[in-house]
């Protein structure tokens, strides 16, 4: 079942990616078009995550002291807008798995559930049965203290 379950899981994000892509775009677009939105959303994390890939990439190379110059309003709002367009997608991925995570979570739950019912009804008739085969255990005894009581009959 987990084998099945794989290539549908990933068809399915395949699926969710593709069509969020059209609105990160969208979103993206928008974003560069709006001077609120370009220079409190997109600007800021580019030039943080510009700092940090260049910051990595001269230490990589050897360079410490080194100064990294900012990138232009345009380059930072392009990579900006990249950098949120990747986020939808992979938040809207994100909120398709814990949506199903709590899909199998309630299924389980339900199953669970189920199965306690079962066991319980289980319980409740072996008690009651317990209970008919002790009233059906006095109920011979009973029987055999009255067949015990009858006197012998007489062989002539």
């Amino acid at each position: 079942m987990v084998v099945g379950a794989f290539p549908i899981a990933k068809l399915l994000y395949l699926g969710v990616r593709q069509l969020s892509k059209p609105v990160a775009n969208r979103i993206k677009a928008g974003a560069i078009r709006s001077e609120f939105f370009k220079n409190y959303v997109c600007l800021p994390p580019a030039q943080i995550y510009h700092w940090i890939e260049m910051r990595t990439k001269m230490r990589i190379m050897g360079f410490r002291g080194s100064t990294i110059k900012p990138l232009n309003e345009e380059a930072a709002a392009e990579l900006g807008a990249e950098l949120l367009g990747e986020a939808i997608v992979f938040l809207i991925g994100g909120g398709c798995m814990v949506l199903e995570y709590s899909r199998q979570a309630a299924n389980s739950r339900r199953k669970e559930e189920e199965l306690n019912e079962t066991i319980t009804n289980l319980q409740t008739q072996l008690g009651e049965l317990s209970l008919a085969t002790e009233t059906l255990d006095a109920q011979l005894r009973e029987v055999n203290r009255l067949l015990l009581a009858f006197p012998a009959p007489d062989k002539k």
